[in-house]
């Protein structure tokens, strides 16, 4: 394995390296200071919805430790923090009367960074919808991308000020894929009318955000989270690469062209075009131009044809990694070509701005052995990781900074907490944090720079 000194030559000195979070993974306090449930409070409550029934109640407790969470932050060395802001913080009924004690948590947590010399990256929103607007049809209405649009204002207005770049809207694909076609995130749906109709509002929603903050604060750097997939036939045969190819149209392109080029593919239109409300000006709305975008990844996908010829589009079918294929203790193929990989073809396919990695990390369920927790798969991972971004950046991709999901062990959403991607641990009995192996790993990283 290359040493972190060695990683770290790869990258100039202005490349930013930070950790990740997100609200409900973190937070718990769900009842407190005016907060409102979200569809993942009443979802995560549903008898079956998640592991165990457990639910973001209390998760890390963020909520009242943020300021030692900071202090851990710091002693990483990272250059910036992406975090989430609580829509039902900010707006408990998703429109309306705002909540003051919910700005002014973030207000605090935002001063709590600069104290700290840390760079403030926010996300707008990362899944937790105010439940009351699940009430108006949720993200398959065309109001909920419009109220998106007056929680952006209000957030921007108070706390732009001290922000570095600001996120809409984190990984459409799972809010649209996940949440509404495979029923596996909140609401739970598994509707093709209702995928469609959501993949539109979302696409909107960003649009009408960007809009939005950017009234409030035109020198705000504005961009998106895109979960894109790096997607490989699993086969030479053409039957199989056609299939890759509409894989990719289905999961990526239905949100990089709109975003990028203004239209949506022909053969997702032909497929899903009478559930999306299109009026006419939102491809000019969902297009303007951005500042940056952030990618999250973790793994590819291989796929192949899928042979029924009843199959709804995009025909195509994940084949699962053999046994000989390393995987993580989620089960996901390890494989990190397939991040320079994406990069490059993304890249190439479309105009795009400046990159920033995101999300990027591995979960390796280590529990501590006499006060360590040796979790080196991790470290592998994340080194490999590092080699395939230093070489999509000497290809000559634009990937600006990096930021490792996850800060610390949290709420893993329908899988709850038997699933661990920090580089800290948490005790969720007693929010012991313990900084893993691989913590110490990407301190010396940075430290080397």
């Amino acid at each position: 394995m290359v040493s972190p000194k060695d990683l770290a030559k790869r990258f100039p000195d202005d490349f930013q390296f930070g950790v990740a979070t997100a609200a409900y993974q973190i937070e718990g306090a769900v009842a407190e200071d005016g907060r409102k449930p979200s569809i993942w409070d009443a979802f995560s409550k549903m008898p079956g919805r998640v592991y165990k029934g457990h639910t973001g109640d209390v998760a890390c407790d963020h909520y009242h430790r943020w300021e030692d969470d900071l202090d851990l932050i710091r002693s990483l060395g990272v250059d910036a923090y992406r975090f989430s802001i609580a829509w039902p913080r900010i707006l408990p009924d998703g429109r309306g009367q705002v909540n003051e004690k919910g700005l002014d948590f973030y207000d605090r947590l935002i001063d709590g960074m600069v104290a700290r010399g840390l760079k403030v990256y926010p996300t707008l929103y990362h899944w937790d919808l105010p439940l009351m607007l699940a009430g108006d049809g949720g993200w398959t209405a065309r109001s909920t991308a419009e109220a998106f649009a007056d929680y952006a204002a209000i957030v921007v207005r108070r706390l732009g000020d001290r922000m570095d770049a600001l996120a809409t809207i984190n990984e459409p694909w799972c809010i649209c894929h996940l949440s509404h076609l495979y029923g596996i995130h909140a609401p739970g749906e598994k509707s093709p009318e209702a995928f469609a109709a959501a993949v539109h509002t979302l696409n909107l929603a960003h649009g009408l955000g960007v809009q939005a903050a950017r009234s409030e604060r035109a020198d705000l750097p504005m961009g998106i989270v895109l979960n894109a997939y790096s997607i490989y036939p699993a086969t030479d045969r053409p039957e199989d690469k056609a299939a890759a190819q509409r894989a990719f149209t289905f999961h990526n392109g239905v949100f990089f062209e709109p975003l990028f080029e203004g239209a949506y593919p022909a053969d997702f239109l032909t497929a899903f075009g009478t559930s999306m409300d299109i009026r006419e000006g939102d491809l000019d709305t969902i297009s303007q131009p951005l500042d940056w975008w952030g990618l999250n990844y973790y793994t590819p996908w291989r796929v192949r044809e899928d042979s029924d010829l009843e199959a709804d589009y995009p025909q195509a079918v994940a084949v699962p990694p053999n046994e000989a294929v390393p995987v993580t203790d989620i089960g996901w193929e390890v494989f990190s070509p397939g991040l320079s990989d994406l990069l490059k073809d993304l890249h190439a396919r479309y105009s795009l701005p400046d990159c920033y990695i995101t999300e990027n990390g591995a979960c390796y369920n280590d529990e501590p052995v006499d006060g360590v927790i040796d979790d080196k798969g991790r470290i592998d991972y994340l080194a490999a990781h590092f080699g395939a971004i230093a070489d999509a950046r000497e290809a000559g991709v634009p990937v600006r900074g990096y930021f490792l999901w996850s800060l610390m062990d949290n709420f893993e959403w329908a899988e709850g907490y038997r699933m661990r991607f920090g580089i800290v641990h948490v005790d969720y009995d007693s929010q012991v944090r313990t900084p893993k192996a691989s913590a110490l790993w990407y301190r010396a990283l940075l430290v080397a720079r």
